[in-house]
């Protein structure tokens, strides 16, 4: 994969990835030295060469599989976080793929919404002091990088419908029945 050059001014950011696997399928881990900066689902593949394609470009970045061992903690929490024994992550996030409203949004997410509990987009709209923007909650949800570790899942709509997910409905059921939201599945 070639690297791209950064804009004039900027220097290169050197990003590590790896896929781990989870019992949501593959997931493409990426962290600057800031923190965690993208949570991929489905990184098999296309997926994953896309992904690593657009941290490259948007990060002027330089990317590495993981060397210095930055991804070592988010691994181990959401392994924790799948085995049931982690409900609230403490890994440092590197925010710089989402900017202004969506990064609002999904800060209060983050910090507001705990393991095995829901929000409604309006509720979501409303704590941020945007009462009328549940629509444009739904656009910050569908652009969280961070998957999981900030909870998009666990925001739904305002009559309990499931809502969308980015890393399709079966995803957001699964993740939701973790945290005892919903039912485990019959089969």
């Amino acid at each position: 994969m070639g690297h791209e050059k950064p804009e004039a001014g900027r220097t290169a950011v050197r990003v590590e990835w790896a896929v781990v696997p989870s019992p949501v399928g593959p997931l493409l881990l990426a962290a600057t030295e800031r923190g965690l900066v993208s949570v991929v689902f489905h990184a098999d593949g296309r997926v994953r060469e896309r992904a690593l394609e657009r941290l490259a470009g948007v990060l002027g970045a330089e990317l590495v599989e993981s060397a210095t061992g930055r991804l070592a903690e988010p691994i181990r929490q959401l392994g924790a976080y799948f085995g049931e024994s982690l409900r609230s992550f403490d890994v440092k996030l590197d925010w710089s793929l989402v900017t202004g409203f969506n990064r609002q949004v999904l800060r209060e997410l983050a910090d507001g919404v705990p393991y095995g509990t829901v929000v409604g987009y309006g509720e979501l709209a409303r704590r941020v002091g945007q009462p009328t923007a549940a629509q444009a909650v739904g656009s910050a949800m569908g652009a969280n990088p961070l998957p999981v570790v900030v909870p998009c899942h666990r925001v739904i709509e305002s009559d309990g419908g499931i809502g969308g997910f980015g890393g399709n409905l079966e995803t957001k059921r699964r993740l939701l029945a973790l945290e005892g939201v919903l039912p485990e599945p019959l089969f």
